[in-house]
């Protein structure tokens, strides 16, 4: 049955022709086992009407041109022919409208039954490869772009989130006595991706309409469009990077002893971090820098060195670095910059260097990279000077060194971080090969990653998908807007614009994208700090009524609800709240919220079954009154984040706050965010274990 499907496309490939017309798409798809209404080809009216008469049922009539893609537009599709003389006079307007096309005839096929119309399709990916849409049709597909995408090859989860994902998922489910058959429709998803994955040279498709019945589909229409055979994904990389985040030696050239300048920088900061191993600064000009030996050259140390940090100019770097290979080591950073960053001349010197790094089997990191930061074994080798940190959880893997140096400064009061890798032109380490090594560290429990493009996609796809089984990745992907798109034949292809199939690919892979900087910040300081709810009901416990009407509708707006407390916890919350004090939640204490209150009311939530999670605002006034009190309830395994309005002026409260292991967000909105996304991620987890 492929087979048939492959002779087909050989033989249209063998004609010149890359685009397969309707009657041959279909005849692949029904080689598949898919449905479809059929196209008998017919090259004369007295063919037309034969074809007519066999099928016994008012028929469609379409121009079969390859070089008419899209023949709706065209005018070329005739519909309801219901009897001999409209089929000819059909056939004759066709033949007349496009005699000068390269017309090789004209399909005849059954009129399909009425069903609800959708549209299943095909497109290639510069990034991920071939990807996966389906949508409702019509109106839905041309105005309103009511799609999901999925990377190609899908699992039958893939299959269901996928239909649930759009809009218009209601009107499958069942909608005034129409209903869809469901699992006809995830097995037709998981044909195609099939189909695809065994055929490397399938470029876009179309099935569009395809309708639905409550007992299976038809396909109404399709076009294939062939074109060069997809890539093999490369090899995975080679040689495990522990060495790279906990070296026992490092060699820094271009080590300075100027206060200033990067080399300076760099030895500055691990030599006041206290790295535990060997350090080697390389400066042909000093004796000593920080009161350490230098050397003229690598190859002067005399010891092995696990990791050789690169800061000089980019034109001398390429010798700088087969003198690294030379010598042994395994690992090198360029922290230069002035590459592929500035031309087609820095492109150059980066292929030199990779190819010199692919002959000795080193792995190289940049270049125009910020370098490795890691608390668990004091080494930070950024070119910006960094303060003191603590030992955290928290991995963030950033395409530009700003994460690391700039941002770190504020951060590091209010979240600790455990690693911190930049990736910067992704010569070679890549961030799939950062992400997988950061998360085999049992140092940390959640990853952040600011992304601006991603190189191998679909291993991307694949690595994430079961690293986020484990621990959480937060994505801040940047580039959200398409700067231009080629002219395409399908309406898959013209529907996937390159953010959209990086949303697709997150929630695929089970990443939880964020909007900002803030929110990816915001996201990893609540889930490293906090466990993940298990339950939708949300307890609210406020000193202002307003924000805690605030919080209850942004917990409904954010598909959680309100808790509601058993019989018994109710009585005890009365006995606990002051006459004036109605509700049980929202709680509002108004302004006679201390902190002994506070714990008394939390610690009767966490008694519910219903209780998932707890907002607590709190007056930023008297939040230092709070630390204690909080840090010392047993939660037992339900998360608490306080919203404080005004934080920004009670900084060194929040810092404590923080530090106690509560996050303090700013506003109601930004809580009920964080928690409805760690309970969507929780219950993912859950459904896939």
């Amino acid at each position: 049955m492929a087979g048939q499907a492959r002779k087909v496309m050989d033989q249209v490939l063998a004609s010149g022709r890359t685009y397969l017309m309707e009657h041959e798409s279909k005849a692949v798809l029904e080689s598949l086992g898919i449905y479809t209404t059929g196209a008998g080809l017919a090259r004369s009216e007295d063919e037309a009407v034969k074809l007519f008469q066999s099928l016994a049922s008012p028929v469609a009539m379409k121009v079969l041109s390859p070089e008419v893609v899209h023949k709706s537009d065209a005018g070329g599709v005739k519909l309801n022919l219901e009897d001999a003389d409209a089929v000819r006079r059909a056939y004759r307007e066709i033949i007349r409208d496009f005699h000068d096309t390269g017309l090789v005839g004209v399909s005849v096929q059954k009129m399909a039954r009425p069903g609800l119309e959708i549209i299943v399709g095909v497109a290639n990916d510069a990034t991920f490869g071939p990807v996966l849409m389906f949508g409702l049709g019509g109106v839905f597909v041309e105005v309103l772009k009511d799609v999901s995408f999925r990377s190609i090859p899908i699992t039958e989860s893939d299959a269901q989130s996928m239909i649930e994902e759009i809009k218009g998922h209601a009107l499958l489910e069942g909608y005034r006595g129409h209903s869809a058959d469901i699992a006809a429709l995830k097995q037709l998803l998981l044909q195609i991706s099939d189909f695809v994955m065994n055929n490397p040279d399938v470029s876009e498709m179309d099935l569009n309409p395809v309708f639905l019945y409550p007992e299976g589909y038809t396909v109404v229409d399709a076009r294939i469009i062939l074109g060069e055979p997809r890539a093999e994904a490369p090899a995975s990389a080679r040689l495990d990077l522990h060495d790279l985040f906990y070296p026992k030696s490092i060699a820094v050239i271009g080590a300075s002893g100027t206060p200033g300048k990067l080399g300076w920088n760099v030895f500055t900061n691990l030599v006041s971090h206290k790295f535990p191993g060997v350090l080697y600064p390389i400066n042909p000009k000093a004796k000593d820098i920080c009161g350490i030996k230098a050397y003229p050259r690598i190859s002067a140390v005399p010891a092995p060195v696990d990791v050789a940090i690169i800061l000089v100019s980019a034109g001398m770097t390429p010798d700088v670095v087969e003198e690294c290979c030379k010598c042994g080591v395994r690992f090198i950073v360029v922290e230069s910059a002035g590459f592929a960053e500035l031309g087609a001349e820095g492109k150059k010197i980066e292929l030199e260097m990779k190819e010199i790094a692919d002959r000795y089997g080193v792995r190289l990191l940049g270049p125009n990279c910020s370098g490795i930061i890691n608390t668990h074994c004091s080494m930070v080798q950024s070119i910006g000077l960094v303060d003191a940190l603590g030992k955290g959880n928290i991995g963030l893997v950033s395409q530009a060194g700003v994460c690391a140096a700039g941002m770190l400064w504020g951060l590091r009061l209010i979240m600790d971080f455990g690693i911190i890798a930049t990736i910067g032109n992704k010569l070679d380490i890549n961030e799939t090969d950062i992400l997988e090594a950061v998360s085999k560290d049992e140092n940390i429990d959640v990853i952040c990653m600011y992304l601006e493009s991603v190189k191998g996609g679909r291993r991307f796809i694949d690595v994430a998908r079961q690293i986020t089984l484990e621990k959480p990745i937060v994505v801040l992907k940047s580039g959200r807007t398409d700067a231009g798109k080629k002219a395409v034949a399908s309406h898959t292809a013209s529907l996937a614009g390159n953010d959209q199939i990086f949303s697709a690919v997150f929630r695929q892979s089970g990443i939880i994208r964020a909007r900002d900087y803030e929110h990816m910040f915001g996201l990893a300081r609540a889930i490293s700090k906090q466990p993940f709810p298990d339950r939708e009901g949300v307890f609210i416990i406020t000193y202002a009524g307003s924000l805690g009407v605030i919080a209850a509708d942004a917990i409904t707006d954010n598909g959680m609800r309100l808790s509601e407390l058993e019989p018994h916890l109710k009585e005890r919350l009365k006995r606990l709240l002051p006459d004036y004090v109605c509700g049980m939640n929202p709680v509002d204490y108004t302004f006679s919220q201390d902190a002994d209150i506070v714990k008394k009311t939390i610690e009767i939530g966490v008694e519910s079954s219903d209780v998932g999670s707890f907002i607590v605002v709190l007056q930023a006034e008297i939040l230092d009154s709070y630390v204690d009190a909080l840090k010392s309830i047993d939660y037992k395994g339900k998360p608490i984040i306080a919203c404080v309005a005004g934080k920004e002026f009670a900084m060194q409260d929040v810092i404590k706050m923080e530090s106690a292991g509560i996050p303090v967000f700013s506003t109601p909105e930004e809580v009920a965010d964080a928690l409805a996304i760690m309970y969507r991620h929780n219950k993912r987890v859950k459904s896939e274990m």
